[in-house]
């Protein structure tokens, strides 16, 4: 049993994954104005929702130091969550625009950008267990996650120490992960699986709006079973 506990930020030059530190640091010499470290967390640990995306964007996250920011998922995951009353204030596609989330909370199963925007399964696994783990257990009164993808959805499976087969992704899928808390799936709000027509606004929107709808009975926990 982990209790609730103190959560800590990934160190601005965190080198729990030697490939990604390089990719940091060769960033840092082509984009110096951008963010470059880890992308931190966006919203309250005493929030209801967690949402869990996959990795930085290189010219998003990464430029700007916060979740989904500066990309085209980011301009339909503000607006959706705008729509739905889980943010409040006008998204402006940097980090300073004084979007607020509302009972949420936004991160990803990779803090740090990846080459290609692709994540190796051992960088999601390293980045589960020092941050998404305790992030988790820091959360008391979390009800409800939204993966965005199959990768992000099996590292929140995978946190809780459940069996995969048990848990099969697909797009608008509810499952029970104990404790009282849901998680529900999306495909990823990315450019790409919109202009495929894989997802859609309406699609994305009827998901939010089940998380949402998931947080309408409350009933706060204060431990989480989870891996050490």
């Amino acid at each position: 049993m982990i209790p609730a506990a103190p959560y800590r930020e990934p160190d601005p030059d965190c080198g729990f994954c030697p490939r990604l530190q390089a990719f940091r640091h060769a960033n840092r010499a082509q984009f110096p104005a951008f963010h470059n470290r880890p992308v931190p967390s966006f919203g309250d640990l005493a929030a209801r929702a967690l949402i869990v995306g996959l990795a930085p964007g290189l010219k998003g996250a990464n430029a700007t130091g916060r979740p989904f920011t500066a990309d085209y998922a980011g301009d339909l995951l503000y607006a959706s969550l705008i729509a739905a009353g889980l943010a409040r204030g006008s998204y402006g596609r940097r980090a300073d625009d004084g979007l607020k989330l509302v009972d949420c909370r936004i991160t990803n199963a990779a803090r740090c950008v990846p080459p290609l925007n692709k994540p190796e399964p051992a960088e999601i696994k390293t980045c589960r267990s020092h941050f998404l783990i305790p992030e988790i257990a820091a959360m008391p009164n979390l009800k409800a996650i939204l993966a965005l993808g199959t990768v992000s959805h099996a590292s929140v499976i995978a946190a809780f120490g459940l069996k995969q087969t048990s848990f099969k992704f697909a797009h608008a899928a509810q499952h029970d992960l104990g404790n009282g808390i849901a998680l529900l799936n999306s495909y990823h709000c990315s450019r790409y699986n919109t202009s495929t027509g894989l997802l859609t606004v309406d699609m994305f929107a009827f998901v939010i709006g089940r998380l949402k709808a998931s947080l309408a009975c409350s009933d706060p926990r204060r431990t989480i079973d989870l891996p050490v």
